[in-house]
């Protein structure tokens, strides 16, 4: 006689480690955007005081002014020769040799050894541009040096920055975010602002801003002029084993709803315009963005309510902006 088939119906079951999961889950807040954001801050800021301890000392006139690398700074005293620049023997500090007493003596001097490296592949994008070097902003030149060689000189740089915007009818914010050329020898491909630039030698930030409006993103003079001084932000960044260390102007341009940028002089490939929201979403979840832009465009969000001191880590966040302006 066959005996009845009894079949067994088996129920769903929570283990007790995935009931303990589930409730931690349920107990555990989200982050707040300030804390999500930190990281993009963080990663500006990589070099600590120990680290720094670590790089050459370049010292002009008396002044520590620059941190290279030690095997930058060994080539570079070779490229430019005793005659130009010297390793103390006590110290190992770089310095200047006796006679090379004026800036424009320093300038001239240190130019061909610079060349040298620029040709041997050393120093990578040449911008024939003029930067000084100096022991704070507004103080005197201490001598000029090309752009590209101021993160291997690891001396401090300025540059400006502009968040262009526009204000909705129901007054919410939207970004212009620019898209640098897939060329670019720096950070190809990522995000960017309206537009951002170096400072040169002599040029007041607003005139920057000026002249990199036009150029990158084809802004009217007219519309430019109406960009406005935020404030600043600062860093001191790894970047590629250099010293970076870096202050950068901010500025907010609000923009006309039917204005849309051009990109003129090959650095951006495009622009498109961005919720606000959207933007703290791609800098929070990914790192499309060129990593300075995200100190500029958090200091737009705390300045315009979108991160707030009700989040968590708000202080923090707000603090660690200006901390590499050593």
């Amino acid at each position: 006689m066959t005996k009845p088939t009894t079949t067994t119906t088996t129920k769903p079951t929570t283990t007790r480690r995935n009931r303990a999961e589930a409730q931690k889950m349920r107990s555990t807040p989200a982050l707040s955007n300030a804390e999500r954001l930190q990281p993009r801050v963080d990663a500006c800021n990589e070099i600590t005081a120990d680290d720094y301890a670590k790089y050459v000392p370049l010292v002009v006139g008396g002044e520590r002014v620059g941190a290279l690398q030690p095997w930058f700074a060994d080539k570079l005293v070779d490229a430019c020769g005793e005659k130009v620049l010297r390793r103390d023997d006590a110290s190992g500090e770089v310095r200047f040799a006796d006679g090379l007493d004026t800036p424009d003596a320093r300038s001239e001097a240190i130019k061909p050894g610079l060349l040298a490296l620029r040709d041997d592949g050393t120093i990578t994008g040449w911008r024939d541009e003029i930067f000084p070097v100096t022991m704070g902003y507004g103080r005197a030149p201490l001598l000029r040096i090309e752009r590209a060689a101021a993160s291997l000189l690891g001396v401090r740089a300025y540059g400006v920055h502009v968040n262009g915007f526009v204000t909705l009818e129901n007054g919410e914010h939207e970004l212009w975010v620019g898209k640098r050329a897939a060329n670019k020898q720096t950070f190809p491909s990522r995000l960017d602002h309206l537009v951002a630039g170096g400072l040169p030698d002599g040029m007041p930030p607003s005139e920057c801003v000026v002249k990199e409006c036009a150029e990158e993103a084809s802004v009217p003079e007219s519309l430019a002029r109406n960009a406005k001084a935020v404030g600043l932000v600062s860093y001191s960044m790894n970047y590629q084993g250099c010293c970076k260390r870096d202050v950068l102007f901010c500025y907010d341009l609000e923009l006309p709803e039917d204005f849309v940028p051009v990109p003129d002089d090959g650095e951006v490939e495009s622009f498109k315009r961005y919720k606000v929201r959207d933007v703290i979403e791609i800098m929070a979840t990914t790192d499309d963005f060129k990593p300075n832009c995200c100190l500029v465009i958090i200091d737009f969000c705390i300045r315009h309510g979108y991160i707030t001191p009700d989040e968590p880590g708000f202080v923090q966040l707000v603090h660690s902006l200006r901390v590499g302006n050593d």
